[in-house]
């Protein structure tokens, strides 16, 4: 005796086998190259942190391979890719890299293998609205003739530090990043360190949080800081000029303590670092990663999104992958890119 489905039954029936198989084929091709997760750099900062997010779902989705990420401070994981408990390390400051890594790139044990974005920026900022006003917030030029940071000493008092009421503030980068060393070597240099006192935040987001309230308030503020990041993506700053880079002095900056000479940070090229075990092992992976490429104003963009709407990375991963499928598309093949769509 035939045993005969109602039509819509038999529908579902034959969908949920396509669906079955379509899913088996995915997982087929979707084999992962490796045995075990894809370590990630857990850099301590935000764009850092959206670019793992971004490049884990791609490789989960799209590769089938398992992912994770150990948290920690540059030098530390720097070191920890050197020794292959890293894999992956999405932002590698070329310009201004540790001595950990290339102490590791000399011992032939991790490389660079594609520039995630090549138009970083650093510098001395202070609010526009500091230089120009701001009409709509009812805001008058604080310093209309403030463009280098050798007009600075006349305006300590502008930057008042609450702390120390006789100096300006200069915000620094927090204890043990490689900037901090080099400000500080700056301030000397410029021959502001009598005139401003050196403030480092305890965290890169004790640094946001003092910028950011600067901001929101129309105060002056004067603060070393980068982008790609959500404060140079939400609050318009202008980066005061400085002598034109210089290698060489630069260099010394990291080091000397006492400088008579200083120069502005380079134009960065940020690119994205691996293991060397970890590139012989997993040539799709590496391929993928050797194509990631972003831009300042685009991961401005994304950590703005973040912080406005009080976002976590992998949130902001996805509205990226949802909002801009014409970038991260061009990383990978066609079936790669099926994959992590449909995971959308």
């Amino acid at each position: 005796m035939m045993n005969i489905l109602p039509t819509g039954a038999a529908m579902l029936m034959a969908a949920g086998l396509a669906f079955s198989t379509h899913t088996s084929a995915q997982a087929q091709d979707a084999s992962c190259e490796i045995d075990r997760p894809v370590m990630f750099a857990g850099l301590n900062y935000d764009s850092a942190l959206f670019h793992n997010a971004v490049a884990r779902f791609i490789i989960e989705k799209g590769y089938g391979c398992q992912t994770d990420a150990l948290p920690g401070d540059v030098i530390p994981l720097l070191t920890g890719a050197g020794k292959g408990d890293i894999d992956v390390v999405m932002e590698i400051w070329r310009d201004n890299v540790a001595d950990a890594w290339k102490k590791a790139e000399a011992a032939g044990n991790v490389t660079q293998i594609g520039v995630n974005f090549d138009d970083a920026v650093e510098g001395w900022f202070v609010p526009r609205y500091v230089i120009e006003g701001d009409k709509e917030r009812g805001i008058e030029p604080m310093a209309p003739d403030l463009k280098s940071v050798d007009d600075l000493p006349k305006y300590a008092k502008l930057f008042e530090d609450a702390e120390e009421p006789n100096k300006g503030r200069f915000y620094n980068c927090p204890a043990g990043w490689v900037c901090e060393k080099v400000n500080s070597a700056k301030l000397v240099a410029y021959g502001l360190d009598d005139s401003f006192t050196n403030f480092r935040p305890g965290t890169g987001a004790a640094l946001s949080a003092a910028i950011a309230s600067a901001h929101k308030r129309g105060e002056p503020a004067l603060y070393y800081y980068w982008g790609p990041t959500w404060v140079m993506g939400l609050y318009d700053s202008y980066r005061l000029e400085e002598p034109a880079y210089d290698q060489s002095i630069f260099d010394k900056l990291k080091t000397d303590t006492n400088p008579k000479k200083a120069t502005a940070y380079p134009e960065s090229t940020v690119t994205v670092g691996v293991n060397t075990e970890f590139m012989k092992s997993a040539p799709r992976l590496i391929e993928f990663l050797t194509h990631y490429e972003t831009s300042n104003a685009m991961v401005s963009e994304m950590l703005a999104y973040m912080q406005e709407n009080e976002e976590k990375p992998e949130d902001a991963a996805l509205y990226f992958l949802k909002e801009k499928p014409d970038v991260w598309k061009a990383w990978v093949p066609e079936k790669v890119a099926e994959r992590v769509e449909a995971a959308l």
